[in-house]
């Protein structure tokens, strides 16, 4: 048992995944926290998957093991699926209803999954499911689903509120804070606030 407390943030190239787990390390520095992540992104640019594992408190390595995850946050619904097995038994999802199609369906003629079948198969998990692409467009830019997102998860996460948002203050672009301020608090909404 490590302590820790495990959170893998997971997308496509250009989601903000990156950014998202920057937001949770600086808030974890924030609280005096120990934090250690990792992220793969190697192909993210041509629309790849990227992981970013962040384990807050924890005594042993960056990075995650399957089977070990407190939260899943996933910023797409089949990547949801496809890191699903990182999760706990009592681990939780929080994830956006956006679907990108790999590239196989087109090039290929592979069948693609349907929204209702990768549903399916996270039904063994706690799960928050939200648009936060449509919720970040409300909140005045469809850039901040990230932040959106982090918002919807931060009910399960070991962080202060009021800390995350210091962070998403710190590290967006100065001229965009007020809008992820927004997304951040409508995520929040969202994702059930206790």
């Amino acid at each position: 048992m490590t302590g820790s407390y495990d959170i893998l943030i997971v997308g496509i190239g250009g989601q903000g995944t990156i950014l998202a787990s920057n937001i949770l390390g600086e808030a974890c520095l924030i609280e005096g926290r120990h934090v250690k992540g990792a992220e793969t992104h190697g192909m993210a640019q041509r629309g790849g998957s990227v992981e970013s594992h962040i384990r807050i408190d924890g005594q042993y390595g960056p990075l995650i093991a399957p089977g070990q995850a407190d939260l899943l946050v996933s910023f797409d619904l089949l990547e949801a699926l496809r890191y699903s097995h990182f999760l706990k038994k009592d681990g939780k999802i929080v994830v956006n209803r956006h679907l990108v199609l790999p590239t196989s369906v087109y090039t290929q003629k592979l069948p693609a999954p349907s929204e209702e079948e990768i549903i399916a198969g996270l039904k063994n998990h706690e799960l928050c499911l939200l648009d936060a692409d449509r919720i970040a467009a409300e909140a005045g830019s469809p850039l901040s689903q990230n932040v959106v997102m982090l918002g919807a998860a931060s009910k399960w996460m070991p962080l202060k509120p009021e800390t995350l948002l210091e962070s998403v203050k710190r590290l967006v672009p100065k001229k965009t804070i007020e809008i992820n301020v927004k997304a951040f608090e409508m995520g929040r909404a969202a994702g059930g606030k206790s």
